[in-house]
């Protein structure tokens, strides 16, 4: 049984926290103003590296404490953090303020991760269905995406008014999750007295993160999460270098992105019923994989796959997120699904900078390709060792 047509308050409150927590207004001009701060390319790439880390080191510890304080509350140390880096930015100068203010960050999306959609999850399982988690999570994912574009439109011009003008509203705009969070019902499964300690948490990471049938799958999609990030850092020089695209395109163009991905995240359970869960998780990474090497022989097929990137990527969060819960236990879940995030950012430390060096040493068409043919040749040897899907076609499955 599917939602009804109206969604019900509390996907309503989910549905507006998503459109609180966007970055839109600062996300694309957020290179140029941290050169226009006195920042040079090396140092920027070292924050890049600084937040990744504290990312990896904050996932676990993160996660747990929201399971210990409550979902609700945890994501409510992830919003008050965020904010605080971004006003931050404001006022910030040379690099050790920036890179206080991208610890903070780090932890702000440390505490969001898993704990979100944890929350979720357990709240359609207590109040609603849990088997429309991919629907409403995707649905949720749309929201955020399509006030991102909206608020990328005006990014530039902020900018052009006052460089820290995109920060300041991009702050205010997740301060604005505040209020919305407090109104949110808490998470009851968070709350129990039987949730775990410190020393029952790790075992459970360990057992589920190590066998079947989460071993090959966080592996599987960490890699293809890994890919799509280290080729996002490539876009915009290939698209003002290589394809000629004024720099003042880059905000619609991000807009674009946004906006596409939106829809593809909108329609993701539709994607999963269609192909199945299986399918769905082995096919679309693999074929946007493949894609990667296409403007390596003509260019111009550059733009058509980002937009295929970003949209896989929107599609296939809500759907592995929504693998995972099914087969986690509701005491821990937070900390669990951080802990696969965790497994997520370390693929991405070396990808990263490894692609870096490909394009210095040749161009970035020759490393987005060798990202797509690095996850093709990868994900045949995790398949060849084991399925990185098991049990899961259409339908869903509780949890043991």
């Amino acid at each position: 049984m599917r939602l009804p047509d109206a969604p019900p308050p509390l996907v309503l409150k989910y549905y507006l926290y998503q459109a609180t927590v966007t970055f839109g207004f600062f996300w694309p001009v957020f290179t140029v103003f941290l050169l226009h701060r006195g920042l040079t390319y090396t140092q920027i790439g070292l924050l890049g590296t600084v937040s990744a880390a504290f990312v990896v080191l904050g996932e676990i510890p993160t996660g747990y404490v929201g399971d210990r304080i409550g979902r609700r509350n945890g994501l409510l140390v992830g919003s008050v953090l965020l904010s605080l880096s971004l006003l931050g930015f404001v006022v910030a100068r040379g690099f050790v303020g920036f890179a206080v203010l991208y610890v903070l960050w780090a932890l702000g999306l440390s505490f969001r991760s898993g704990t979100d959609d944890a929350w979720l999850y357990d709240a359609l399982e207590s109040r609603l269905r849990e088997d429309e988690y991919t629907r409403v999570r995707g649905r949720g994912g749309s929201v955020n995406r399509w006030v991102s574009a909206g608020t990328m439109l005006v990014a530039g011009g902020l900018y052009a008014v006052r460089p820290w003008l995109p920060f300041l509203a991009g702050g205010l705009l997740v301060a604005g999750s505040i209020p919305v969070l407090l109104s949110m019902p808490r998470s009851r499964r968070a709350d129990r007295a039987d949730e775990l300690t410190v020393r029952e948490a790790l075992p459970v990471i360990r057992r589920r993160l190590t066998e079947p049938p989460l071993r090959s799958f966080v592996l599987y999609v960490a890699l293809f999460f890994g890919i799509v990030n280290a080729a996002d850092t490539f876009i915009q020089p290939i698209t003002t270098r290589t394809l000629g695209l004024p720099a003042a395109g880059l905000g619609p163009l991000y807009a674009g992105f946004t906006v596409v991905a939106a829809v593809a995240s909108y329609h993701a359970a539709t994607i999963e019923e269609l192909l199945s869960t299986r399918w769905a998780v082995l096919l679309v990474p693999g074929l946007v994989a493949a894609f990667f090497v296409v403007p390596l022989l003509a260019p111009v097929a550059a733009l058509p796959l980002f937009f295929a990137m970003k949209s896989a990527r929107a599609v296939m969060a809500p759907i592995a997120s929504g693998y995972l819960n099914d087969r986690v236990e509701s005491a821990g879940r937070a900390t669990l699904l951080s802990a696969a995030s965790m497994v997520y950012a370390l693929v991405r430390i070396p990808l990263k900078p490894l692609a870096g060096v490909v394009a210095d040493a040749t161009a970035p068409l020759v490393a987005v390709a060798a990202l797509g043919g690095f996850f093709v040749l990868a994900s045949v040897a995790v398949r060849a060792v084991e399925t990185p899907v098991v049990g899961a076609e259409s339908d869903r499955r509780t949890a043991d």
